[in-house]
């Protein structure tokens, strides 16, 4: 029982007189405003301004291909790096943008060509993906497409 009383009072000792140095004294200041700097550059993220966010490509005939071109500005404080843009399906296809970093206050564009399936009201979605801060931009594109091969409604001229 001494042997082990004796043991720990040794190790307690040891631990309480090991720690001599306080460890705030331990902080750099360098690390810490190097920190600083680099969690205020963090909470920087690039915005994306379009100069439309919906396109309406009015009435046009089945299988006819339109094509529309979206304009957008980096108004953030960081670099824009689009990594990829899609649609929400086939018929239309998001082409022609740069995946070069665009520096705040720059612009871009994409061209979005829809090849005019479906009937009726079509509206098709396309998602821009991208740094900023909710990682996902989205816009629209809208058209009445009409078939004319469809049958019409007969006309009873004595009515």
């Amino acid at each position: 029982m001494k042997k082990i009383f004796l043991g720990l009072s040794a190790l307690c000792l040891i631990v309480f007189t090991s720690c001599k140095e306080n460890a705030a004294k331990k902080i750099d200041e360098k690390n810490i405003a190097a920190a600083a700097e680099r969690d205020a550059k963090a909470s920087k993220f690039p915005v994306i301004e379009f100069d439309k966010t919906e396109h309406d490509f009015g009435e046009i005939e089945k299988g006819t291909k339109v094509s529309t071109v979206f304009k957008y500005k980096n108004v953030g404080d960081a670099p824009l790096v689009i990594t990829e843009i899609k649609s929400s399906c086939g018929c239309t296809v998001p082409q022609d943008w740069s995946r070069e970093p665009l520096a705040s206050g720059g612009s871009g564009e994409f061209t979005v060509t829809f090849n005019g399936s479906g009937t009726n009201k079509v509206s098709k979605t396309i998602t821009v993906t991208a740094n900023t801060e909710k990682g996902k931009e989205t816009v629209k594109i809208t058209a009445f497409v009409k078939d004319p091969n469809a049958i019409k409604p007969a006309v009873n001229p004595a009515q």
